[in-house]
């Protein structure tokens, strides 16, 4: 389960909507939003989700069938649902594509879940930050991009940016973040001076949000001597907007004014180490126990 994307441009306002519990956008951040969609080519985020989804049920094998779901979007988590029960399904694992947990900002899927499949047992996982085969996915594409590196080019990771007072009501989330990417930076072997941390991707609000933010990032890198960053988001996990545009266009060209190189690592996508991933924690969320009429409520 994931966010999703709107069906094009006519489909913004309602996503936007949607996204934002109901409050409809105004017109300038529609507009906004559709500049920022055409220059990508439009969210492949759908698309990828339903690819790591054929991916998981591969890799899971036989007797299990995978369906992808989004939040603000078709096809949507009521729509997965039906699809593997009227398949067979006795036993549903739900997993949210973010691997760090707030029961604030993901438990809309818990919700919806449950709505969906009623009593058929279902369990959806909470925090998998932790799982071994996600920081080696991560810290593998980190030490690809670096390659060869011989300027000891910095690491910056990323994740995104919160309002503070979603921060002040839930810091073990925010915590959870940041220990994702000092894990992910021990194992893609990154010393303490190696790497920086910061958000991304604030929204349009005029509240105060996290900090410190990316773009901030780079003039400091610049005036310590660096001519180069790597940019490694370690909470997403597909291409899609805040990718595809918050970073490699809107960062790539705030790194460039500050004069530095800018590289991203590569999003997980379908990637095999990060499927086997996914596969660990599907297995360890299915309901063990099925009995008739019984109903396992999300643990």
């Amino acid at each position: 389960m994931t966010y999703g994307a709107p069906d094009g441009a006519a489909d913004l306002p309602r996503y936007l909507a949607a996204v934002r519990g109901g409050r409809p956008a105004s017109d300038e951040l529609v507009a906004e939003m559709a500049r920022r969609y055409e220059v990508i080519g439009g969210s492949p985020l759908v698309a990828r989700t339903e690819s790591q989804a054929a991916a998981l049920e591969r890799a899971l094998g036989p007797g299990h069938r995978v369906a992808a779901g989004m939040r603000f979007s078709e096809p949507s988590i009521a729509r997965a649902a039906a699809a593997l029960v009227a398949g067979g399904a006795d036993r549903v694992a739900g997993i949210v594509l973010s691997p760090q947990w707030s029961d604030l900002l993901m438990g809309g899927y818990v919700r919806a879940l449950d709505e969906a499949l009623g009593d058929v047992p279902h369990r959806v996982a909470r925090s998998w930050s932790a799982e071994p085969l996600f920081i080696e996915s991560l810290a593998g594409r980190v030490s690809e991009a670096l390659g060869d590196d011989q300027e000891g080019a910095p690491v910056v990771l990323t994740a995104h940016s919160l309002p503070r007072r979603v921060f002040e009501t839930d810091r073990e989330y925010v915590a959870e973040l940041r220990a994702t990417g000092e894990r992910v930076a021990a194992a893609a072997g990154l010393d303490g001076g190696r790497w920086r941390w910061a958000y991304q991707s604030a929204g349009h609000t005029p509240e105060e949000w996290l900090r410190p933010d990316l773009g901030e990032i780079f003039p400091e890198l610049a005036r310590a001597g660096h001519r180069a960053v790597l940019v490694a988001p370690v909470q997403f996990l597909a291409d899609h907007l805040e990718v595809l545009y918050d970073l490699d266009v809107a960062a790539a060209a705030q790194a460039q004014v500050a004069g530095l190189a800018y590289r991203r690592i590569a999003m997980p996508n379908a990637d095999p180490v990060f499927i086997a991933a996914l596969a660990a924690v599907a297995r360890r969320t299915v309901p063990e126990i099925v009995r008739p009429g019984a109903r396992v409520l999300p643990a």
